[in-house]
């Protein structure tokens, strides 16, 4: 699967659900992709798309937020 389709499916789907659920749905998403063997590289290939999607990627990957800020810097 690709950084576009990972997106497509999530920003058609996220507009149907609940605010409250968005967080857990991003997470049981990104829990389900990784299942079907979406590798690490598509994952950080997929940041920028939406936050909440964002925030499970990086839960995801066990990476803390100020870790990739920092990585920036050296970009």
């Amino acid at each position: 699967m690709t950084e576009e389709q990972i997106a497509d499916i999530w920003t058609l789907f996220k507009e149907y659900l609940d605010k409250k659920h968005v967080e857990m749905a991003a997470e049981r998403y990104v829990d389900l992709l990784a299942d079907y063997g979406v590798s690490d590289h598509v994952f950080q290939s997929t940041f920028g798309v939406d936050n909440k999607l964002d925030d499970a990627i990086r839960y995801y990957l066990e990476i803390d937020e100020t870790d990739s800020e920092q990585d920036d810097d050296w970009d």
